[in-house]
């Protein structure tokens, strides 16, 4: 029997896909593909909740308008109802699970429990600042770090 003598367990991780240029396409198929290339979804994958989920949080961003998860919820049932789509995914537990995962990796932030677009800022600054310029530094230099130690 074979006997585990540690668990790798990541600090960090991200997934990064390339796609073809962006092109004339509804604004949700561009959130998808946003989601998709930053690992959000996986390719192929039906239960796509999170990119409504980042839609209703984008058109609040102008605004600036705080939502609880409760409110995001009731929008994604209505964003889903409007385009036709199974409304599946939309427990209020699953809701906040994407709601972390979006936190996790920056887009999204929370205060008293009220989300929005991280410091209301535009998407491609955030992946700049904090995704780009931050998470993703931080991981090469460590698996760097490990391509020097092992010699």
């Amino acid at each position: 029997m074979a006997k585990t003598i540690s668990k790798d367990t990541p600090l960090s991780e991200i997934t990064l896909r390339r796609y073809e240029k962006p092109s004339a396409c509804s604004k949700r198929d561009l959130t998808r593909k946003v989601c998709l290339s930053i690992g959000l979804l996986q390719p192929g994958d039906s239960r796509d909740i999170i990119v409504d989920i980042l839609q209703v949080l984008m058109e609040n961003k102008e605004g600036q308008v705080f939502m609880n998860s409760e409110e995001i919820r009731s929008k994604v049932i209505s964003h889903r109802k409007k385009q036709k789509l199974p409304i599946k995914g939309v427990a209020p537990s699953n809701v906040r699970r994407q709601l972390k995962r979006l936190r996790d990796i920056y887009l999204v932030e929370t205060i008293r429990n009220e989300y929005r677009i991280a410091e209301f800022e535009e998407l491609h600054v955030i992946f700049k600042k904090q995704i780009k310029d931050f998470y993703l530094k931080n991981i090469l230099e460590r698996v760097e770090d490990y391509f020097k130690e092992i010699k």
